[in-house]
């Protein structure tokens, strides 16, 4: 008896062990990550450009995976015609006090005409500015690639950015407001000031 018992156990030796072996060759998932939860409700407004729709709404698509992760839910999308508009829109919203963070999506291109670059450092620093006058924090996924040209290839090679850009600026923004729940918590409290 003492003999089956003991052949017993080393058969369940040899099973676990082989078990572990077979687990070991195959990739362990990631542990979901458990992202912080805010004190009181959150609402993002997203101001997109329309032009090359296709390739921002990948941002878009992204950002909002990733912000719902982060427990924020309320996003209200917004599209303006370009870049260039994306300011005034977010100055806008920033004034109702509805939300507590603007982010915004656009591709400035060389059209040939002018110089895309002056377009997207006026867009960046209008936002700038709106964030500072407004005390609502404005993230910019407005982009300026250094060349872009009209090809299959570069559509998709933008696609997958602003899809990777999406993605960070929902980080950004959940991040930021995180920080400013805990700074404005901390001000009303006292402790800083």
């Amino acid at each position: 008896m003492n003999q089956m018992l003991q052949d017993a156990e080393v058969q369940t030796s040899q099973v676990q062990t082989s078990e572990t072996e077979h687990a070991s060759d195959t990739p362990a998932l990631p542990p979901a990550v458990e992202h912080p939860r805010f004190a009181k409700p959150q609402r993002v407004a997203f101001v997109q450009s329309a032009w090359h729709r296709d390739v921002v709404e990948e941002c878009r698509i992204a950002f909002l995976r990733e912000i719902e992760e982060r427990h924020i839910t309320n996003v209200d999308v917004f599209e303006v015609p370009g870049s260039f508009e994306i300011p005034l829109h977010a100055q806008i919203l920033a004034k109702t006090r509805r939300y507590t963070a603007i982010v915004a999506a656009g591709l400035v291109v060389d059209g040939g005409i002018y110089r895309h670059e002056f377009v997207a450092d006026t867009v960046i620093k209008a936002l700038m500015d709106v964030q500072l006058r407004t005390e609502v924090p404005v993230f910019s996924a407005v982009l300026t690639p250094q060349q872009f040209h009209e090809t299959e290839v570069h559509y998709d090679f933008f696609r997958k950015h602003f899809a990777i850009k999406g993605v960070e600026v929902a980080e950004a923004c959940a991040n930021t407001l995180l920080s400013l729940e805990r700074l404005r918590g901390q001000v009303a409290a006292g402790i800083v000031g």
